[in-house]
């Protein structure tokens, strides 16, 4: 398994509070985005593992987890498991018990080994086999490249019911070239209706996509209309187990630029000292594309600019939200000359004191 060490990729103590780690992943993302640095692999590398870094660091629920397991993690990914979890098959003195060390527990004759299935590029196998992801379990003694799925693909969850060990039903979902979900059956007045969770950018939730599930043998294309937001569930009648339905719930990842508010968004606006002392038209980039923006002369540093229309479309509605841009003033560096230079303005131009009463 390649194992990334999250706090790590995006430069900050384990320590770190939820700002911090939100402000080193926006600086990161922005630095790699490849947007910003086209056809460099390097970046795109490093923009994916920024990504998948926030993504479990700014869930606290995940984030416990995964401090939790320490340098134990790579048993406990292999087993699948939360190693707090009641009734954990595989805890000390169990007979599918892990040691710390990697070892097989005592009595351990079974052994599970996981691989993932998609493209293996976008996230490490650590965080798609504990946090959720395409993982398949191998018949006991399977090598790379030998591994075969075991009881007919089942995924570790139905291994574990046939064991006993489990009570919930999970059946896997399938990955589309558009992305992949994962489906759970429950049982609703005498019908079986299954859930999935497509996990969808902010751009595709603006121009609208389409996720492929697959449940019991069949693919079914699922489209997430746009302007859907964080939760929206789309229902496909009929289309579940027996006759039920199949719902599709939807999540939409951290975005490094964009913040969402409904159906506004929300941005910093870099400007030069220059810009803001004396005013300019400076180009603004949209979800919709680039837009100029008129900066007035002596505009101060955090002043909000509204761009209407230019936020998410409403989903069941027409329209668009609006684009608030925050100013952020960068302010030059100087050499000796040029500090110089400097003082004389400041000291020619009257500013009152800003910290006066």
């Amino acid at each position: 398994m390649d194992y990334q060490d999250y706090y790590q990729t995006l430069g900050v103590p384990r320590t770190a509070s939820q700002a911090d780690i939100k402000k080193a992943f926006r600086k990161l993302a922005r630095e790699n985005h490849p947007d910003k640095n086209p056809g460099n692999t390097d970046a795109e590398r490093r923009f994916k593992a920024v990504n998948e870094a926030n993504a479990v660091l700014s869930d606290p629920d995940k984030r416990k987890k995964y401090d939790r397991l320490g340098k134990d993690w790579e048993a406990y990914a292999r087993a699948g498991v939360d190693p707090d979890a009641a009734g954990n098959p595989f805890g000390a003195g169990s007979p599918f018990g892990f040691r710390t060390d990697g070892g097989a527990g005592q009595g351990g004759r079974v052994r599970y080994e996981f691989r993932t299935s998609g493209d293996g590029g976008e996230f490490s196998d650590f965080f798609r086999v504990f946090f959720g992801g395409d993982a398949e379990p191998v018949q006991p003694g399977s090598g790379p490249g030998r591994g075969r799925r075991a009881t007919g693909g089942a995924s570790f969850e139905d291994i574990l019911s046939e064991m006993g060990l489990n009570q919930s039903a999970t059946n896997a979902g399938g990955r589309a070239p558009g992305g992949s979900a994962r489906v759970k059956s429950a049982s609703a007045a005498g019908q079986a209706t299954a859930e999935a969770v497509a996990e969808i950018s902010l751009e595709e939730a603006f121009h609208g996509t389409t996720r492929r599930v697959e449940l019991d043998g069949r693919r079914l294309d699922v489209t997430i209309p746009r302007g859907a937001e964080d939760g929206t569930k789309v229902k496909l009648t009929g289309q579940g187990p027996g006759g039920g339905d199949l719902v599709v719930r939807v999540r939409i990842r951290p975005h490094p630029v964009f913040t969402r508010r409904g159906t506004d968004l929300e941005r910093e606006l870099p400007v030069t000292l220059g810009e803001a002392l004396l005013g300019a038209e400076v180009p603004v980039a949209t979800l919709k594309g680039r837009v100029l923006l008129t900066i007035p002369a002596g505009t101060q540093n955090g002043h909000r600019f509204r761009l209407k229309g230019q936020g998410m479309p409403h989903l069941r509605a027409e329209g668009f939200g609006d684009l608030y841009a925050r100013a952020r003033v960068i302010l030059p560096k100087l050499d000796d000359k040029t500090r110089k230079a400097a003082k004389t303005f400041v000291e020619a131009v009257d500013q009152p004191d800003p910290r006066a009463i």
